[in-house]
C-alpha cells in the first residue's frame, strides 16, 4: 500500500509513523513545504485523556514525549487582583519544536520517507499514484480549498483578535488572566511548556482591539514579510501585562493579530483523499489545541487502516475512510460545540467581567458546558464547597434574596445548593430557582382546560417546582394556536381555572402562573396527532406574511383590530386575577402575535408600528402597559421572548437586550428567554442549554432577572447556570415531562432537605432513592492502597531545562 501525507505537522507525522509501524511493508511519504527546523508556535497542551490515547497507539513515542512534559493539575483565574484556583484537571504540555523533533525521529526510525522543504505534487497526481492521500495541510489546506464543494466546507471567521506569544516567565499552572484596561477587558491564556518557557495568548474583542489602537499596528504590519512579527503590538502588550510578567519578557514568533476561523466540512473524504486535523475541522484554542484533535484523528485513521486488513485485493479505502469519519465525527462535533460555546463566551466577556471574582471564575471554568458544578466537585471538592458557601452568603443580598432577606438553609444548617436558594421575583418569593416551563397539553375543549392540564400542573407543583406555568392560554377564541388550546376569554374558563389553581394551592407551596397569548399567524393549526377538522380559521398578523408558503396569508391588523386585541388581553388579565393565579406571563415569543411585531422578518409595516426596533416594540409595549395596569402590583408579570430568530435578517441578541430593557422599563418583572419559532426557515443551534447564553446576555445587558429555558435536563446543568450568574431561574420543560418530580429528585441527589424542597407527606417514604442495582455495592477497602488517589493540586516546578518534576501542595 502506498500512502501520501501532505503536511508535516504533528497530525501528519503521527499518522505517518503509526501507518508505517502498523505495516512496515507500506510506502509512506510525507511532504512538508517548510524546512525541518522551521517551527511556528510555542507550546502544545494536552489533556490526560489525549495522552492516554497516544500511549496506547505508540508507547515508544509516548515514552520519549513524556520525558519532556510539563505537568500540572491546577487552573488559576486571575481577576481584579484576586486569584481563584481550581484543581484536579490534569494537563501536560510540551514545546512544539521538541514534539516535532520527536515525531520526525519516530518517523525516521520506522522508515517513513520525509521530504521537507518540498511542495507536494498536485493532488490529482497523488491520488492516481498513491492508494491513500492524507491532507494534513492545516487550517488553510490547499487540498480542501480545491475540493471545497465536494467537502462541503464552511468557514466561520470570528470578530475577536488574538496573538500567539511566548514568555520566559514559567507559569506553574494553566492561568487565565483577565485584565480590565482603559480600552476594555483583555484576556490571557497562559500555560508552561518547558523549564524556560510558557505560552502566552492574548485575546480581546474587536471593540477593545480598535479602542487600544491595535488596528493601526496591524495595518502597519500587514506589509511585513512572512514570519516577521508585529513588534509594535508586542511591545505594547509587554507594557499592558507588565504587572503579570514582572521581569519576564514576551517572545514573538511569527506573532500577529489574527481572527479565529472555525472550519467545518460536511464530508472529510473525496475518493481516496481524506482530511485530517485542522484541514478537516478546527476548535477554539480556549478548550484545547488543534494539535490534540489532529493527533487523535491520526490515531483513529491509522487504527481504521490496521483494522481493515488486506483481503488480497487491497484495502477497501472507501469503507475504511467511512469508518474513520464515523468514529471521529461525533467526537469532533462535540468538541466543536464546546469550543463554540467557549469562543462566544470569551468574545462577550465584557458583559460578565463585572461579576464578583468567585462567580466570574466559576463562570469561566464552566463556559463550554463540558465542565459543570458536579464535575468540579469531583475534581476539587474543597473549591466547590467554598464557592457554594460564598453563593449561600450572597443569596441574602440584592433583589434575589428570600422574603426575610436571608439565604435558604439546608437540613444540616450548612450551605444550600444554589438551585434551592429562594429568589425574590419582584413582590413574590419563590422557594427555589426551578420553574416548570409552559407546556401545552392540547386537551382543552372550547378553551376549557382539561383534566390532563390540571394533573400536569399539580404533578409539577407536588414535584417541587417553585413556579408552574400553564401552556399557551389564549385571550380570544381565534387567538388559540390549536382548537385544543385552553383560554381565558370567558368567565366559565376563569371558573374552571379557579378550581385548578385552588387545588394546587391546597396541596403545594408552588406559585401558579398563566401564560397569556394570541397566536397571531400561528393560530388555527391542528393539534398534534389530530385531524385538521375544526382548525384553519382566518388569522391575523402585523403584516400579511404566511408562516409557510402552504398556508394562507394572515390579515394585516388595522388600528381598530389592534385596540380590540389589546382589550382581549386586558379582559383575560382580569380573569386570571379572579382565577387566583399568582404570576402572569405574556407570550411575546415563538412567532405569536406580539413576537411577530418584534421581528423584522414578520413585521413589514410602514406605519408607527413597523420599521426600526423602537417602532416594532410599540404595540407589545402598549399591551404590556395595559396588562400591567390590570394586573395587581403585588404579583409578578413575566414576558417570554424569542431572543434570536435563527435566521438572516432577524432579531439578534443585541436586539433582544434592547427589547428586554424596554419591557423591564414598562413593568416586566423578569424575562423568560427562549428563541426561534418565528419563521419556518430558521436554523436553530439546538443542544444542551443552547438558549442560556441569551439569558446571560440579557441579564447582564438589560439588568433584569432572567429565566433560562431550553435543553436544560439535569440538576447539574441547572445548578451551574444559577451559580455562574447566567440566569436567576431555570425553566424545565421536557425533562419535567419525563419526571414531574424533577425538582424533588434534584434535591435528593444534592442531599438537600429544607424549605426549598418540601416533600408532600405522602411522598416522604420516597425521599431516599430505593434500593437498586449497584446502589448497595460496597467497594473493598485496603489499608495500603496500591494506587493512591492523585493529588488535587499540583503545580509545574521544572527541575531542569528539558524535564521537570511534579510538585504538590
Amino acid at each position: 500500500m502506498r500512502i501520501a501525507v501532505v503536511g508535516g505537522g504533528p497530525g501528519g507525522l503521527f499518522f505517518a509513523a503509526l501507518a508505517k509501524r502498523f505495516d512496515p511493508g507500506r510506502e509512506v511519504v510525507v511532504w512538508e513545504r517548510n524546512a525541518a527546523d522551521d517551527t511556528f508556535g510555542f507550546g502544545v497542551v494536552f489533556s490526560d485523556e489525549t495522552m492516554e490515547g497516544v500511549a496506547r497507539a505508540d508507547r515508544t513515542l509516548f515514552a520519549e514525549v513524556e520525558r519532556h512534559f510539563a505537568r500540572w493539575s491546577d487552573i488559576d483565574v486571575v481577576h481584579r487582583g484576586q486569584t481563584v484556583t481550581s484543581g484536579g484537571h490534569g494537563f501536560a504540555a510540551i514545546n512544539r519544536k521538541v514534539l516535532l523533533q520527536l515525531m520526525r525521529w519516530r518517523c525516521e526510525e520506522v522508515g517513513v520517507d520525509l521530504r521537507f522543504s518540498s511542495t507536494a505534487p498536485p493532488v490529482e497526481w497523488l491520488s492516481r499514484e498513491y492508494d491513500l492521500v492524507v491532507a494534513a495541510d492545516g487550517v488553510n489546506s490547499g487540498i480542501r480549498q480545491q475540493f471545497a464543494a465536494t467537502f462541503g466546507t464552511s468557514l466561520d471567521t470570528r470578530s475577536a483578535r488574538y496573538m500567539w506569544l511566548g514568555t520566559d516567565k514559567v507559569f506553574d499552572a494553566f492561568t487565565f488572566i483577565v485584565e480590565q484596561t482603559p480600552f476594555g477587558p483583555m484576556q490571557v491564556h497562559a500555560y508552561p511548556f518547558s523549564a524556560e518557557r510558557s505560552t502566552f495568548i492574548v485575546e480581546l474583542s474587536e471593540a477593545t482591539w480598535r479602542a487600544a489602537g491595535f488596528d493601526a499596528d496591524a495595518d502597519a504590519a500587514a506589509g511585513l514579510p512572512p514570519g516577521v512579527s508585529d513588534e509594535r503590538s508586542v511591545a505594547r502588550l509587554r507594557e499592558l501585562f507588565a504587572p503579570h510578567l514582572g521581569d519576564a519578557d514576551l517572545i514573538a514568533n511569527n506573532s500577529r493579530w489574527i481572527r479565529f476561523n472555525t472550519v467545518r466540512n460536511q464530508s472529510w473524504r473525496h475518493r481516496n483523499t481524506v482530511l485530517l486535523g485542522d484541514a478537516a475541522h478546527t476548535a477554539h484554542f480556549s478548550i484545547g489545541s488543534g494539535t490534540k484533535l489532529a493527533m487523535e484523528d491520526a490515531a483513529a485513521l491509522a487504527g481504521c487502516l490496521r483494522g481493515a486488513g488486506d483481503t488480497g485485493g487491497g484495502i477497501d479505502i472507501d469503507a475504511t475512510l467511512a469508518d474513520y469519519e464515523a468514529q471521529r465525527r461525533p467526537v469532533v462535533h462535540s468538541t466543536q460545540r464546546a469550543a463554540q460555546a467557549s469562543l462566544e463566551w470569551f468574545e462577550d466577556i465584557a458583559h460578565v467581567v463585572h461579576q464578583d471574582t468567585p462567580q466570574f471564575a466559576f463562570n469561566l471554568l464552566t463556559r463550554s458546558r463540558r465542565v459543570t458544578y458536579d464535575n468540579l466537585a469531583l475534581r476539587d471538592p474543597e473549591y466547590v464547597a467554598d464557592l457554594t458557601r460564598w453563593f449561600d452568603g450572597q443569596a441574602g443580598a440584592g433583589p434575589g434574596a428570600g422574603a426575610d432577606g436571608e439565604p435558604g438553609a439546608g437540613s444540616d444548617g450548612g450551605a444550600t445548593s444554589p438551585l434551592f436558594q429562594p429568589f425574590r421575583l419582584g413582590p413574590a418569593t419563590l422557594k427555589n430557582r426551578i420553574v416548570t416551563a409552559p407546556m401545552a397539553t392540547y386537551t382543552a375543549r372550547d378553551g376549557m382546560p382539561g383534566e390532563e392540564e390540571e394533573l400536569w400542573l399539580a404533578g409539577s407543583a407536588l414535584g417541587g417546582s417553585a413556579l408552574v406555568l400553564t401552556g399557551m392560554t389564549a385571550v380570544s377564541a381565534d387567538g388559540r394556536a390549536t382548537p385544543r388550546c385552553s383560554g381565558l376569554y370567558d368567565d366559565t374558563q376563569a371558573a374552571a381555572w379557579r378550581q385548578i389553581v385552588d387545588r394546587i394551592h391546597r396541596v403545594s407551596t408552588a406559585l401558579v402562573g398563566v401564560q397569556l397569548t394570541h397566536a397571531g399567524r400561528r393560530a388555527g393549526q391542528p393539534a398534534p396527532g389530530e385531524p385538521a377538522a375544526g382548525a384553519g380559521w382566518p388569522t391575523v398578523a402585523p403584516s400579511p406574511i404566511p408562516f409557510t408558503a402552504a398556508e394562507p396569508a394572515p390579515r394585516e391588523l388595522d388600528g381598530s383590530q389592534l385596540a380590540a386585541i389589546l382589550a382581549d388581553f386586558v379582559a383575560a388579565t382580569g380573569r386570571a386575577e379572579r382565577a387566583g393565579f399568582d404570576v402572569l406571563e405574556l407570550q411575546a415569543g415563538h412567532g405569536h402575535l406580539l413576537s411577530s411585531f418584534l421581528s423584522p422578518l414578520t413585521n413589514r409595516r410602514t406605519d408607527g408600528y413597523g420599521g426600526p426596533l423602537a417602532a416594532r416594540l410599540r404595540y407589545p409595549l402598549e399591551v404590556l402597559d395595559a396588562v400591567r395596569a390590570a394586573w395587581p402590583a403585588g404579583k409578578p408579570l413575566l414576558v417570554r421572548i424569542s431572543a434570536v430568530d435563527w435566521a438572516d435578517g432577524g432579531t439578534t441578541v443585541d436586539d433582544a437586550v434592547e427589547i428586554a430593557r424596554a419591557l423591564a422599563a414598562h413593568g416586566a418583572t423578569a424575562i423568560d428567554v427562549s428563541s426561534g419559532e418565528v419563521v419556518a426557515h430558521e436554523l436553530p443551534g439546538y443542544g444542551r442549554g443552547y438558549q442560556t447564553p441569551f439569558a446571560e446576555r440579557i441579564r447582564h445587558g438589560a439588568a433584569v432577572p432572567t429565566i433560562a429555558v431550553g435543553g436544560i435536563s439535569t440538576a447539574d446543568d441547572a445548578t451551574s447556570i444559577i451559580l455562574a450568574g447566567r440566569a436567576d431561574l431555570v425553566a424545565v420543560g421536557r425533562a419535567a415531562l419525563h419526571d414531574p418530580a424533577w425538582a424533588l429528585h434534584a434535591a435528593a441527589e444534592a442531599g438537600y432537605q429544607g424549605p426549598g424542597a418540601q416533600w408532600p407527606a405522602h411522598y416522604l417514604p420516597g425521599r431516599t432513592p430505593p434500593p437498586g442495582r449497584g446502589r448497595d455495592r460496597v467497594r473493598p477497602g485496603s489499608a495500603a492502597p496500591f494506587d493512591p488517589e492523585p493529588e488535587i493540586h499540583s503545580r509545574w516546578r521544572p527541575a531542569g531545562r528539558s524535564a521537570g518534576e511534579l510538585v504538590t501542595r
